[in-house]
């Protein structure tokens, strides 16, 4: 029985782990070819581990263990010619573009609003707003070419829907995303290009399980776990779970890419456990 992407191609930024790899591996799985892009290195402002090389192999693995083909290159979404170079090679090699999924993005870190250094400003905006027009910019021109319409999802947070404090680098990177993805819907529907975004709560990946992330949630403690995080982290949502996996949101994004969401567009969409209701 044929796949629900079956013989798509998919570019994803941010591939080699978490939610990106995730992504990659699902649609493998529903039919796709993968162009995966990761930066597979730290930025100095990120408290938090980043990608490496090795994760980077390890989505290639699992996309080819799912019988597709893979297509992976090391680029900052910083970087407009990477990011253009990476995405023309794939699709010379595939043959053509169908999905652009604009996944990279930095995670919360931040200070009160007067206190902000200019960099942990720039760099969150940098990567999580002006890396996905990025990511569109270079890839979009493909899948207009092909003819046959396509599907943009970029990725957001509750964080683009609602604030929270002393990340305002964040809140605003995010929100901003939310107005560039109805912007895109409304200027490439005449191509039958649809966009959306997504808007995950806490999700099960690096960039939340980390030693930081459990401080932040238990400052009380000295060497806080998961464990320790997770009745914080479940207050932060209606439904009684503390966070949702990375396969929740690719499985919404496959629904947003494949057919059976031809006709969804400009939707800001939650996969947030009810985080949204608090």
């Amino acid at each position: 029985m044929p796949g629900r992407v079956e013989g798509k191609v998919a570019f994803i930024t941010g591939a080699a782990r978490g939610q990106g790899r995730s992504h990659a591996v699902r649609l493998a799985e529903e039919g796709a070819d993968i162009i995966a892009v990761d930066v597979c290195k730290q930025i100095d402002s990120v408290p938090t581990p980043m990608s490496t090389p090795e994760d980077l192999e390890e989505t290639v693995a699992q996309v080819e263990k799912a019988g597709r083909r893979v297509h992976a290159v090391q680029a900052d979404v910083r970087d407009y010619d990477a990011l253009k170079a990476a995405v023309d090679e794939g699709v010379s090699r595939f043959g053509r573009l169908d999905v652009i999924l604009a996944n990279a993005g930095l995670a919360a870190a931040g200070d009160a609003i007067e206190k902000m250094s200019e960099k942990l400003w720039r760099d969150s905006i940098d990567v999580n707003l002006t890396g996905v027009w990025q990511t569109v910019k270079a890839a979009v021109p493909h899948v207009i070419e092909g003819g046959r319409g396509g599907a943009i999802v970029l990725t957001s947070s509750v964080g683009g829907l609602k604030s929270h404090p002393n990340i305002g680098n964040y809140i605003a990177s995010k929100h901003g995303v939310v107005g560039l993805m109805r912007s895109m819907a409304v200027e490439f529907a005449q191509h039958n290009i649809r966009v959306n975004s997504v808007h995950p709560t806490q999700v099960n990946s690096p960039m939340l399980m980390n030693d930081m992330t459990y401080r932040m949630f238990r400052p009380d403690l000295e060497n806080p776990t998961a464990e320790d995080m997770a009745p914080i982290s479940q207050m932060m949502n209606t439904l009684p779970v503390p966070w949702v996996e990375p396969v929740d949101v690719s499985n919404a994004i496959l629904f947003l890419v494949s057919d059976e969401g031809r006709y969804v567009t400009g939707v800001p969409l939650p996969i947030d456990a009810g985080a949204l209701l608090k």
